[in-house]
């Protein structure tokens, strides 16, 4: 083929071009030398969303790689598929990863919350997986802000709106409000999928001469620029780029889902790659690298929905509910047959080719030839050490102390748990998740609600997967290193709560701008805590996705990895647990390190934030050993089959925990903390002190669940009773909290429905 020339509309390649399309002068040169010419506009392009952040991982892969990516029941390394992949036996592997659609969701709430849903399920089904439920985990600014109602509104209408249509049921998440998210929320999205081992496909290109299709749907301008777009701050300017958010169509996913799994049991295709960031180029450039081939590609050859496209959008469209396949030549008859009786394009458009680049005419004209290996991540992209710097407002506060407040009494302890518990963070999530359909597909024995991890039955076995997403950014703000440190320890005491066992984890990490040397330092930081904790539980890091320059003209966000967790239940009717109190009568148990007394304050905490207005201190105490000891006593305690409930203490400390396992379960509790909890009253019912567990307990197996704590180096200290309609604790002999249960409850059922109801009726 000749050398690509640029088109006669296309203007000259200039400094202002290059700068516009995100690179650096450096970068530039990087592809001149590539090249060994200068780039057509189309090859700009591709250059531009292959080495996006959001692509290329330019500023994370060196520290991405320093986390435990290795295991025995690893069936794929991270980042070398779509999505992770465990063993969970029985012949089964369970797919699952989360990933970021936080600009789009900024500027187009519904549909970039609804595409963020749909691209996640492309990722476990690409694999040859079923998706069997979603999760989502989501932050915004304060309900009292306009904005903030309409972004909370769009997002989960999106959400529900995809997933519900897709029809694979969204089963748990989190949700947090506070005013570091103010100008940009973050809406994660997690999904997880089953597969028999050995029945999956792999996202690689391979032999020379297989043809090269396209599926799904066809392709519009919609999307263009859409990973750049996610490499950049907002602005004022991003309103103008609502173009660059996709628009989704589940009805149409479904039937790419059906066909794109029943494709794969012809044994005809060899590599098969969704098309998300960066669509034709993406796939095609990562696909070709991977199995070290090439491809050429006949553009014109792509179905379009719009007129008068250019190569250079058709490349760069995001446009969703798109795969491409390579098939084993001789056999695309197999292939059309299958997406026709999906009423789906099966379009060839190239083949695979012995080059190593990416070759692209249109109408014959030649307009991109790139080596493949110079797009993508681990290969040419250009890769980062950036400079780091401790934050100084870090010296502020965690030189802060809670004498300058005044600490609660009997009087003020009832009023401050009931304003805790109608902080939408803490608040039931019920208008949310109300929104979704959460039992589809019949699997779900333990959904949003009244469970610290969602469970859902793997059909035709007595065995389940609990799923967690779980981060709080205000630790990791306080304390980048403990603060990740944490967010994984509570996925997995979320994951042992619900009965099951923690396996391997997917994350999203949410921070702003990298090239700001304070935050490098807590991605640095956070990223290290991580890696500790994923060490100490064994659970390696399957893979996930970074999500930069989440910041707006006010600041940045507080630094968010979030965790998705997934972990195996054994029996799901044995073993599966709730957080609500169930029988009058049961013991409570506190489960916590072997040597652990309360002399914790407030620092970081959802009361110090909601209550006092204030975000500092440092974030609590975390023991990665203490914290092993508490969850393997729980869920030893579990599968023996004595637990009745179990919530950890988490936002909100051991009162909120409390509380709301005497809402969910509609009873209440006589609590009574004596020895061990010394210091200030808010620290000791609203203080955040981690490796905590509320166990209720039948009477006559408290005692076998104390030695089973003794056993795993933990301690299970009895600290009341269930019953009666009221909650009351007494600290150190005196009563502190009587509410009525249906007192606590008001509040925290009625929230967020009435400041999103206000917001309808505004």
């Amino acid at each position: 083929m000749s050398t690509p020339r640029p088109r006669p509309e296309d203007p000259a390649i200039t400094s202002e071009i290059v700068s516009d399309h995100g690179l650096s002068p450096e970068e530039y040169q990087m592809i001149l030398d590539y090249l060994g010419r200068t780039p057509t506009l189309t090859e700009l392009g591709i250059y531009s969303v292959m080495w996006s952040e959001h692509c290329s991982y330019k500023n994370s892969i060196a520290l991405l790689k320093t986390l435990p990516r290795e295991g025995e029941n690893l069936l794929a390394e991270a980042g070398e598929e779509n999505a992770g992949l465990v063993d969970i036996g029985d012949g089964l592997a369970v797919a699952f990863k989360i990933e970021s659609h936080n600009h789009p969701s900024a500027v187009e709430p519904y549909q970039g919350a609804a595409t963020g849903v749909g691209g996640i399920q492309r990722d476990i089904f690409t694999m040859g997986a079923r998706p069997i439920c979603s999760l989502n985990s989501l932050r915004f600014g304060s309900l009292e802000n306009p904005r903030v109602r309409f972004l909370v509104d769009g997002v989960v209408r999106g959400i529900g709106g995809y997933g519900n249509s897709f029809g694979v049921p969204t089963v748990g998440g989190e949700v947090v409000f506070d005013p570091a998210y103010e100008g940009n929320p973050l809406v994660n999205a997690m999904s997880v999928g089953l597969v028999k081992v050995g029945e999956t496909v792999s996202a690689t290109a391979e032999g020379v001469g297989n043809p090269v299709f396209i599926v799904g749907s066809a392709t519009g301008r919609d999307g263009i620029h859409g990973a750049t777009f996610a490499s950049e701050e907002i602005s004022e300017e991003s309103e103008a780029k609502r173009p660059s958010v996709q628009v989704g169509d589940p009805f149409t996913e479904k039937l790419l889902l059906e066909a794109s799994l029943e494709v794969i049991k012809t044994g005809a295709v060899v590599g098969m790659q969704d098309m998300g960031a960066a669509g034709i180029t993406c796939s095609s450039s990562e696909m070709s690298a991977k199995g070290g081939v090439g491809m050429d590609i006949q553009l014109e050859k792509t179905p379009q929905r719009e007129s008068g496209m250019t190569p250079y959008e058709i490349l760069l469209s995001e446009s969703q509910e798109r795969m491409l396949l390579v098939v084993e030549k001789g056999r695309e008859h197999e292939v059309e047959a299958v997406f026709e009786k999906w009423d789906l394009h099966a379009v060839q458009i190239g083949v695979v080719t012995d080059t190593q680049r990416v070759r692209v005419t249109w109408h014959g004209d030649l307009v991109a030839d790139v080596p493949a290996d110079s797009l993508v991540l681990g290969g040419g992209a250009p890769v980062y050490h950036r400079e780091t710097a401790r934050p100084t407002y870090l010296d502020q506060t965690q030189a802060w102390t809670p004498e300058s407040l005044d600490d609660l009494d009997a009087s003020t302890a009832g009023g401050a748990l009931r304003q805790l518990l109608g902080s939408p963070t803490v608040a039931s999530k019920r208008w949310v998740f109300e929104q979704y359909d959460t039992h589809v597909r019949t699997n779900t024995v333990s959904g949003p609600g009244p469970t610290d991890a969602a469970v859902v039955r793997i059909k035709g076995t007595e065995r389940g997967l609990a799923a967690k997403t779980d981060c709080n950014g205000r630790y990791v703000y306080l304390n980048p290193r403990r603060g990740g440190r944490a967010a994984v320890a509570e996925a997995a005491r979320n994951v042992v709560c619900a009965g099951g066992k923690p396996l391997a984890v997917t994350n999203c990490l949410n921070f702003g701008n990298p090239y700001k040397p304070e935050v490098y330092w807590q991605f640095t930081e956070a990223v290290g805590g991580m890696g500790d904790a994923c060490r100490a539980f064994e659970t390696p890091v399957t893979g996930g996705n970074v999500s930069f320059y989440n910041e707006n003209p006010d600041g940045a966000i507080f630094p968010t990895p979030t965790i998705g967790m997934v972990g195996l239940v054994e029996d799901v009717e044995a073993h599966t647990t709730t957080a609500d109190f169930k029988s009058e009568g049961d013991v409570l148990l506190l489960v916590t390190p072997a040597s652990w007394r309360h002399t914790g304050g407030v620092e970081g905490s959802e009361y110090l934030s909601h209550v006092h207005g204030l975000t500092t201190g440092d974030a609590p105490h975390l023991d990665l050993d203490e914290e092993k000891a508490v969850q393997a006593a729980t869920l030893a305690a579990i599968r023996a089959g004595h637990v009745r409930s179990a919530h950890d203490a988490s936002d909100g400390g051991l009162a909120v925990a409390l509380a709301e396992s005497c809402i969910h379960g509609g009873i209440g509790a006589e609590v009574a903390l004596g020895d061990g909890f010394d210091g200030r009253l808010d620290g000791v019912l609203f203080g955040e002190a981690q490796s905590r567990v509320v166990l209720s307990v039948a009477p006559e197996a408290a005692e076998a669940v104390r030695q089973l704590a003794e056993q795993h180096g933990a301690q299970a200290t009895a600290i009341g009773t269930v019953g009666g309609d009221r909650l009351a604790i007494a600290v150190g002999g005196e009563t502190v909290v009587d509410e009525a249960v249906s007192d606590l409850a008001e509040p925290f059922h009625t929230a967020i429905p009435r400041a999103m109801g206000e917001a309808v009726a505004a």
